[in-house]
């Protein structure tokens, strides 16, 4: 069995979703597919979630809602008249909608999630009548049918009764089409995945049913091993491994979310990253483990959007817990944090800079100094981490001192390295402004001299 995913750009229009049946009765295999939400048609369109939250907004801010709902039943309707479905499928996403806005918003989280949902779960009802109008006998699936998750605070994540739940999915008959992005707790709320949820609602469904092989469809032909908005002509990537994946998709990689290759690696199933407007491409495929190549390096990434609280204070390593009482002020704020590098004197800690607000930066700063004593305590904003990513780079010498010197050559100063302790990857922090330039001046270090020799 192969489980796929397709992506918002793969279902935004009637002509995308008429390929995506063409892929999947192409192969047999194909029985489980997870859909996201309708995303841009072009670069000018607006999202069918984007127009979700807009909708959430004016219902919580009691404006009369009919008029946003309409905008997305028009959106759907589009597509249904596209495709030659009955406009009956629209009147039951309107009437879907219309329940969603009048739900409970005691908890404004939870009522947004609840919205922003309502995309998939109504393009899948759609794709499913769609593919049972041509002649493929398919089934839409609700994730209150088995998909349960945890409950507040916590970020969303599937509970292990999920799988268990989803594992009878193996034996279908007909193609299950099952809407990505959110769950729904023990108790019955629904709760949305992280940024880009639907990959990992693939990839619990693959999981679960312990696939061949997990399809993930976006509108590239294959991941590349730079970001080829910043570099001119990157190479291809054919095969990557897990690690070097989810280290490359930590640090800015969009095409497959991070969190996503966490169900599929317990159990090993390969993940291939395909193109719905090209499917018989490659693509990359992403694996447990590859054999050896001449290059050291397989990808370089970058992201912003970092802060980083800085920690001074004389003897803080000669002081018994003094790390794990500063992480406790950011857990308590609900903080995670991202890197930790530290010297005899001094620590900082690297984090989401969207995790903060003025007022709860106030407390941590106003917390460890008269909770730790600090004599010296900052918040830095404006970071990006550049990372380096290669299952070969730990039986190759000199690689960070030539990483070093590239990013030297560019004017910029680095503020921070970190070396993971498998050794698949190198993360060095610097100033926002720098990014672009840094991942230049790296791929062409790593790649384009590599080539030329």
């Amino acid at each position: 069995m192969i489980v796929c995913k397709f992506g918002g750009t793969s279902v935004a229009s009637a002509e995308q979703i008429q390929k995506v049946a063409n892929i999947v009765k192409s192969n047999p295999a194909r029985k489980i597919v997870a859909v996201s939400a309708p995303g841009k048609r072009s670069d000018d369109d607006i999202k069918v979630t984007d127009l979700l939250i807009q909708l959430a907004n004016a219902a919580l801010q009691h404006e009369n809602t009919e008029e946003k709902l309409q905008t997305v039943v028009i959106r759907f309707r589009a597509i249904a008249d596209g495709l030659g479905l009955d406009h009956a499928i629209c009147d039951v996403i309107a009437e879907d909608l219309r329940e969603r806005v009048q739900g409970d918003k005691t908890n404004v989280e939870l009522f947004i999630d609840s919205i922003k949902a309502a995309g998939e779960d109504n393009n899948a009802k759609l794709i499913a009548a769609y593919f049972n109008a041509i002649g493929m006998p398919a089934r839409y699936i609700s994730p209150k049918e088995g998909l349960v998750v945890n409950d507040l605070p916590e970020r969303t994540f599937a509970l292990p009764e999920a799988y268990a739940n989803l594992a009878p999915l193996k034996d279908t008959k007909e193609i299950i089409v099952f809407p990505g992005f959110f769950g729904y707790t023990k108790a019955g709320v629904l709760r949305t995945f992280d940024r880009g949820g639907s990959d990992i609602t693939g990839s619990i469904l693959a999981a679960a049913v312990e696939a061949e092989l997990y399809e993930n469809f976006t509108d590239v032909d294959c991941v590349f091993s730079a970001n080829p908005k910043v570099v001119n002509d990157p190479v291809e990537i054919k095969e990557i491994t897990y690690r070097e994946m989810r280290e490359l998709s930590y640090a800015g990689f969009s095409v497959f979310h991070d969190e996503a290759l966490m169900p599929v690696y317990k159990i090993g199933v390969p993940v291939n990253i395909k193109n719905t407007n090209n499917p018989l491409a490659p693509g990359t495929r992403i694996v447990p483990s590859r054999p050896a190549t001449g290059r050291p390096v397989t990808g370089i990434s970058a992201d912003s959007g970092f802060s980083t609280l800085y920690v001074s204070k004389y003897l803080m390593n000669r002081e018994v817990g003094f790390g794990r009482k500063l992480l406790q002020i950011l857990e308590d704020e609900n903080i995670s944090y991202e890197h930790t590098p530290s010297g005899l004197d001094d620590i900082s800690v690297i984090m989401r800079s969207n995790q903060l607000t003025p007022e709860n930066e106030a407390r941590i700063i106003s917390r460890v100094k008269e909770e730790l004593h600090a004599e010296y305590v900052e918040m830095r904003h404006g970071f990006s981490m550049i990372v380096i990513v290669g299952e070969g780079m730990r039986h190759n010498t000199g690689l960070a001192a030539r990483a070093a010197t590239a990013i030297s050559e560019t004017g910029a100063n680095i503020e921070m390295i970190n070396q993971g302790s498998s050794e698949v990857s190198l993360v060095f922090g610097v100033l926002q402004e720098y990014e672009n330039r840094i991942l230049q001046a790296l791929y062409e270090e790593f790649f384009a001299h590599a080539k030329a020799k």
